[in-house]
C-alpha cells in the first residue's frame, strides 16, 4: 500500500528537514506532503528547496490558518491508500510507522491512533492531554488513551468521509468525536514521545485545552 504523510509546518525550520530525512529513510512506498502554514522563520524556503529536488509535494499558505487547515489542504493532494499525520517537530518518531500501519494493512481496522509513551517526566501538557482523553471517555464512551497524539492514521477514503471543519488544533477532537459517534473501530498503538517545552517551541497552551474540551462537547450533541 502507498502511504501519504502529511506534515503541517509552522515555524519549524530547526527540525523540519530532519523529520523529512527520517521519513525518507523508511522502507515504504510513500509520498511526503508538507504544508507550510504561513511560517516566517525560513521553513518555507527549506521546503521549497526540497520540492525543487523532487523530494516532497509542497503546499504553501500565505498566512497562518491553523494545523487543521494544513491537514485539510494536505488531504486534497494525498494519493496514498493510507494517510498519516506527522508533526514537523521531533516529538514523535517516524520509526513507529510500521507498527501504526500494520493493523490497516492486515484489514483489522481502518483507523489507528498512536498513544504517547513519555521518555521524559510527564509535563503539564501530558496531564492536559489526559484530561482531554478523560472528557472523551465520559462523553462518548470510547477509551481513547491520547486524543491529541499527532499520529492519526486512516485509510484515505475514511479521512475524506469525515468532512473535517476545524482549522486549528481541535481537529484532533473533531476526528475522534466523529469516529466514535460512527462506532468506527480504532486500534491504539504505543508510540515514542520526546516532549518539548514552550521555550523549545511547544505551541499548545491552556487556551487550546479549553477549546479541545468545548469541541468534544459540541460534536457530542451537534454534527
Amino acid at each position: 500500500m502507498k502511504i501519504s504523510i502529511i506534515i503541517p509546518v509552522f515555524n519549524e525550520a530547526k527540525t523540519v528537514k530532519e523529520i523529512i530525512n527520517k521519513i525518507e529513510d523508511l522502507d515504504l512506498e510513500k509520498e511526503i506532503i508538507a504544508v507550510d502554514d504561513g511560517s516566517s522563520d525560513g521553513s518555507s524556503e527549506i521546503l521549497t528547496q526540497l520540492m525543487d529536488r523532487g523530494r516532497i509535494k509542497f503546499i504553501k499558505h500565505q498566512k497562518n490558518l491553523g494545523k487543521g487547515a494544513a491537514i485539510k489542504s494536505g488531504l486534497k493532494q494525498a494519493s496514498g491508500d493510507i494517510v498519516i499525520i506527522q508533526d514537523a517537530d521531533l516529538e514523535t518518531e517516524p520509526g513507529d510507522y510500521h507498527n501504526l500501519i500494520r493493523p490497516i494493512i492486515n484489514k483489522e481496522t481502518r483507523a489507528v491512533f498512536g498513544y504517547r509513551t513519555a521518555n521524559k517526566p510527564a509535563s503539564i501538557y501530558w496531564w492536559g492531554g489526559k484530561l482531554v482523553s478523560l472528557t472523551t471517555e465520559l462523553l462518548y464512551g470510547g477509551d481513547i488513551k491520547d486524543v491529541n497524539n499527532g499520529y492519526k492514521v486512516m485509510t484515505r477514503d475514511l479521512w475524506n468521509s469525515l468532512e473535517l471543519k476545524s482549522d486549528h488544533f481541535q481537529i484532533c477532537e473533531e476526528i475522534t468525536a466523529k469516529l466514535l459517534k460512527r462506532k468506527e473501530k480504532i486500534i491504539q498503538v504505543p508510540t515514542q514521545y520526546f516532549p518539548r517545552t514552550k521555550k523549545e517551541g511547544k505551541k499548545l497552551g491552556f487556551k487550546d485545552g479549553i477549546v479541545s474540551i468545548f469541541t468534544l462537547i459540541k460534536y457530542r450533541f451537534f454534527n
